[in-house]
């Protein structure tokens, strides 16, 4: 305050405007407003007396409260900041409850400067304000706990998920694999449950589990992440990069949790992850039952009375981890997920979608409403397919149809044309067999036709009846070779196996 002076030169003397006098001592306009205001207020005009000094001068115009004047009750300081934490819970509001209790008390000035100077003698880190249930800090430690493998002696690395409540810092700790997607949404549903109840905000340190894109003022979260945190009814704020008192609340649970629980447990061994996560769980009940050391009570104690209270109820079931993705519908109506294929109405194809995955189901999105839901496949290379899905006849797409795959491989040469025939007749749909033919047809951009006609007329005499055996032929060069080739094992007649008369009137043979 050492510039008041220089402020009030400035403003009576100069007839500088605030914004002005802001800008040339370095000060917030705030700052200038208050100094003038309250020389108003005291009485102080211009010039000064010219025995005043800067000290005098500042105590006239911000005066500290001087010892506890007489008959005033004063208050339990830890007990209004507590309630301070409640939601719509002001100083102004706490002061008039006061006074109704003491009318002799001190007046509000005087209340709200003892509260200020109480609270700077508490942490930095204790002196943020936080609402009651309305944040919760998450993030992981530095340092990892080992876990070995009983059977091969092989150590594995823990990761250490800490997660904290803002108003009252209870904490929950987690054992976990890897920092990656599933372990970050799996470290908050146990934390929602450890805690009993879900807060309005998340507060993540930019992982990249959870936010896509790292930005100051609109980062980008993660689908599933912003799935998850919506089925629970909260949202997220990431913490801004480079802004350490955004996350100083989870940053002292990540030290505290190093220093009273991993390094407590660091000449331990533990051979499993349930077995590290339960010592955990006993070291984390120590920690949040420890007795604060300029407040008074503990962790559990300040939950229990301020951050319980004001949590959202969880839900009755926990959240299913789900990942998105996007894909393209094929020309035979399906998306490919990790190797099997689902369908899709076929309006769709060429379409854009997006795709939610869970171990047990398999959902499909276009423009935000669900079009297709089906039970996760088992294998790969399996098509899952909804009968209602399928055009009523397979000419019902004008630009894809079998015969015009099997001319387009005519074109070729009619061995070409013979094994996309007998490609669709071996699937049980025969859009199921587009994407092979087209794989097929496709090879004439790397390969020649020649080569591509040879390759198909040796997989007919092989009857390896496939995109995979056509590729490896003409990879190798095997097309070029003059060995005969028998059937061993021709085609076995089946009620689904249609044959080529299926889409051709005349039976085609292989043609030498």
């Amino acid at each position: 305050m050492h510039k008041i002076h220089e402020v009030l030169r400035l403003y009576h003397q100069s007839q500088m405007s605030e914004r002005a006098i802001a800008s040339s001592l370095m000060l917030s306009r705030a700052t200038i407003g208050k100094i003038i205001r309250r020389a108003d207020e005291a009485g102080i005009t211009w010039p000064l007396p010219d025995d005043m000094t800067e000290s005098q001068l500042e105590r006239a115009l911000f005066p500290r409260p001087q010892g506890r004047p007489k008959n005033c009750f004063e208050p339990n300081w830890n007990e209004i900041h507590m309630e301070m934490r409640k939601k719509g819970v002001t100083l102004q509001l706490l002061w008039m409850e006061y006074k109704e209790q003491h009318p002799d008390g001190y007046q509000h000035t005087q209340f709200c400067e003892r509260y200020r100077l109480w609270k700077k003698s508490l942490q930095v880190t204790m002196r943020h304000e936080h609402r009651a249930g309305e944040k919760m800090f998450v993030d992981y430690a530095g340092p990892t706990a080992r876990v070995i493998d009983p059977e091969t002696g092989e150590i594995h690395e823990a990761q250490i998920f800490v997660a904290t409540l803002g108003a009252s810092s209870y904490t929950y700790v987690e054992a976990q694999w890897s920092q990656n997607l599933e372990s970050f949404i799996q470290g908050h549903v146990h934390a929602f449950e450890f805690f009993g109840g879900v807060p309005k905000l998340l507060v993540p340190d930019n992982l990249k589990s959870g936010v896509n894109k790292s930005d100051r003022y609109e980062p980008t979260l993660n689908r599933t992440y912003f799935e998850m945190a919506s089925y629970y009814g909260c949202a997220v704020l990431p913490a801004r990069p480079r802004k350490p008192r955004d996350k100083a609340k989870v940053e002292a649970a990540v030290l505290l949790a190093e220093r009273w629980i991993l390094a407590v447990l660091r000449k331990r061994t533990f051979f499993s992850l349930d077995e590290l996560n339960v010592a955990i769980r006993e070291l984390v009940i120590r920690l949040n039952e420890k007795p604060f050391q300029k407040l008074e009570g503990s962790r559990k104690s300040l939950f229990e009375a301020v951050d319980k209270p004001a949590l959202q109820p969880l839900r009755e079931t926990p959240y299913e981890f789900a990942t998105w993705r996007t894909a393209r519908v094929n020309i035979d109506y399906h998306v490919a997920v990790q190797g099997t294929y689902y369908s899709v109405p076929y309006p769709l194809v060429g379409q854009e979608v997006g795709v939610r995955c869970t171990q047990r189901v398999i959902e499909i999105f276009h423009k935000g409403n669900r079009v297709a839901s089906h039970v996760r496949g088992t294998a790969k290379g399996q098509f899952v397919t909804d009968s209602a899905h399928r055009p009523r006849s397979h000419q019902a797409h004008a630009e894809w149809t079998p015969s015009r795959l099997i001319n387009w491989g005519n074109s070729i040469g009619p061995n070409t044309g013979i094994l996309v025939s007998r490609i669709l007749d071996s699937k049980r749909h025969p859009e199921q067999g587009y994407r092979s033919c087209l794989g097929l047809l496709s090879l004439s951009k790397q390969y020649s036709g020649q080569r591509l006609e040879r390759a198909a007329e040796k997989a007919l005499l092989a009857n390896t009846i496939s995109l995979a055996s056509v590729k490896t032929m003409l990879k190798k060069g095997m097309e070029q070779l003059t060995l005969p080739l028998h059937i061993d094992n021709p085609t076995p007649m089946h009620s689904n196996v249609r044959g080529a008369a299926y889409y051709q009137s005349s039976k085609q043979n292989i043609v030498h």
